[in-house]
């Protein structure tokens, strides 16, 4: 819808704004460059929680033609100020989702819980191993009254191990502050979603539009860097740079640092079953 926008606000300014945009260089500073190479962030997200507003830089459809019919495009090295663009937005939605992800976690009490639980059936476990090879041993000396007598030992320490397992269970699907939804972190967009939901709901939410968005980006994000590995930007003009952002290619992470462990298939969730991406 974005594009329609711009549309309607070139109707609205009147033929003269077009004329202006006419007169502008591929090179010029107030051209968007995310969108003379590819997809502009502000086009991927109109209409959805994520929605950037319309680009502040110019949309030139002439333009982008001409650079995409150019012979020797990468001598302006705007596949460096794209990825520039997307980093900054990568970035974003990466710290939303370790936000995301740390309300989820467990408090220190569930914590200190589960670490006891483990301990108790590690100890019961190396009870019962340990019983068993004093049975053997007993046997082998026929002392069958010790031995049965340790074979009840065991049978305690089993079942005592069994519900020790039972309440880490328990306490594994009803830990963190929404543990009693099952909630998971989808590491693609941020959003939460339930391991829970229906096939249904989990298609809305891998086709809807802020997810397919963050797909996009992150994908093409790591095919271009996969594209300009080992090749350095070209130098230009001070006029050419446009205004000033982010220090070096990689937004606030320094270096061109990616998506997280970059695009996988187009969907998948942080956190406990749900890792498989390449699923959905």
């Amino acid at each position: 819808m974005a594009a329609e926008q711009r549309k309607l606000l070139e109707q609205l300014m009147g033929a003269g704004a077009s004329s202006r945009h006419a007169q502008l260089s591929i090179t010029d500073p107030k051209v968007c460059r995310s969108y003379i190479v590819g997809t502009c962030p502000h086009d991927l997200f109109t209409n959805t929680k994520q929605d950037l507003g319309p680009c502040p830089k110019v949309h030139s459809e002439p333009l982008k033609s001409e650079y995409e019919a150019s012979p020797d495009k990468s001598k302006h090295g705007f596949e460096y100020d794209y990825m520039r663009d997307m980093q900054k937005y990568i970035d974003e939605c990466n710290r939303r989702i370790d936000a995301a992800q740390r309300r989820l976690e467990k408090t220190p009490d569930e914590i200190r819980q589960t670490n006891d639980l483990l301990k108790q059936i590690s100890d019961l476990t190396h009870s019962i191993n340990t019983g068993l090879l004093e049975i053997a041993i007993l046997g082998e000396s026929s002392s069958i009254a010790l031995a049965v007598l340790e074979h009840h030992k065991i049978r305690t320490a089993k079942a005592a191990k069994e519900e020790k397992e039972r309440e880490l269970k328990s306490l594994s699907d009803t830990s963190g502050p929404s543990g009693h939804q099952k909630l998971q972190v989808c590491d693609v967009c941020g959003a939460y979603l339930s391991r829970l939901d229906n096939d249904r709901r989990l298609a809305d939410h891998f086709y809807g539009k802020m997810h397919l968005g963050y797909a996009q980006m992150r994908k093409t994000w790591e095919g271009l860097q996969k594209e300009l590995k080992g090749r350095a930007p070209p130098q230009r003009e001070e006029a050419d740079r446009g205004p000033p952002r982010d220090e070096g290619w990689g937004g606030d992470r320094g270096g061109f640092g990616g998506g997280r462990g970059g695009f996988r298939g187009g969907g998948g969730f942080r956190g406990g079953g749900f890792r498989g991406r390449g699923r959905w």
